[in-house]
């Protein structure tokens, strides 16, 4: 049995009538101490498929297992980083990190609780801004906040719904180095969403895209067999490397364009909307007509339709 593992998961939104699947018959296996990235567009279904990893939604039918037990709500050891940051606006950075770790760590007092929060601010270069809160930031400073407090909880599988995507080009290289190398010490299992191929083939030991939706799921994997440690300064030149990212882009364009021919061929009809009907004074302009019918008290429900 796989440590983290999706069997035939189906979800979708909306009144029960008119429900639409957004994810349906999904299969994940993921491997303890396995860094997995699942590419997609946007609108596939990404963000749902992180949300049911870590508890905050449930699926309509199948199941979801960590270490063999049903996940049925969030849980300190499924770390989620969200794409929408998700700081609370009256806590600054240090206090966002704080109220994280005192729920996770509670015996943490003192110095050693300092050193902790300060650690993981330092981690993502935002010490100088610690006492700032989230509306005094950019968006790539949230981004890294929010990072860091996923990362102080030092959970068991780290869950990263798109974490770089509002990153400057230097600070996004630095992030993914870290990510890296705390998986690499730690060895913590890794679920990241990304739709940067090339982010996906630096980091990742398997990349799974995800279909178009509604009614995505999880396509057949790619391997990633290049050594580690991936050096992204001679990457480019490396023929394996090359190839898959090649091989993935081409995959995931074939997926647009037959989502667009699926889209042309659908029909969609228009409501029976009949305009309001004002012919009681057909010599009378439209605005005139509604001023005389309303001083003469007509009802509005016989006169104004047929």
């Amino acid at each position: 049995m796989s440590y983290l593992e999706l069997k035939n998961v189906s979800v979708g939104f909306g009144p029960t009538n008119k429900r639409e699947e957004v994810l349906r018959d999904v299969h994940l296996s993921v491997e303890k101490n396995e860094f997995v990235a699942v590419v997609g567009f946007s609108g596939s279904g990404k963000s749902t498929l992180i949300n049911l990893l870590a508890g905050l939604i449930k699926p309509d039918s199948g199941e979801i297992r960590l270490d063999g037990a049903i996940i049925t709500e969030p849980s300190p050891r499924l770390g989620i980083m969200f794409q929408n940051y998700s700081l609370l606006p009256w806590l600054t950075v240090y206090g966002n990190i704080e109220l994280a770790v005192k729920q996770v760590f509670p015996d943490l007092k003192g110095t050693a609780l300092r050193e902790h929060i300060e650690r993981y601010i330092g981690m993502v270069s935002l010490l100088p801004a610690s006492g700032k809160k989230p509306g005094e930031l950019s968006g790539g400073m949230r981004q890294r906040a929010s990072l860091a407090r996923t990362l102080s909880m030092q959970p068991e599988i780290l869950l990263l719904d798109e974490p770089l995507s509002a990153l400057d080009a230097l600070t996004r290289a630095n992030i993914q180095d870290e990510i890296i190398r705390i998986w690499e010490d730690d060895r913590r299992t890794i679920v990241m969403i990304t739709n940067d191929v090339d982010e996906a083939v630096l980091m990742a030991d398997r990349i799974v895209p995800l279909t178009m939706g509604p009614e995505a799921t999880l396509d057949q994997p790619f391997p990633v067999d290049l050594a580690r440690p991936r050096n992204r300064t001679t990457l480019n030149t490396n023929p394996e490397f090359r190839r898959l990212r090649n091989e993935i882009s081409r995959y995931m364009v074939t997926l647009n364009e037959e989502s667009r021919a699926l889209k042309q061929t659908r029909v969609a009809d228009l409501p029976a909307a009949m305009p309001i009907d004002f012919t009681i004074y057909p010599n009378v302009p439209s605005r005139g007509r509604r001023r005389r019918a309303i001083a003469e008290k007509l009802d509005p429900k016989t006169t104004f339709f047929k």
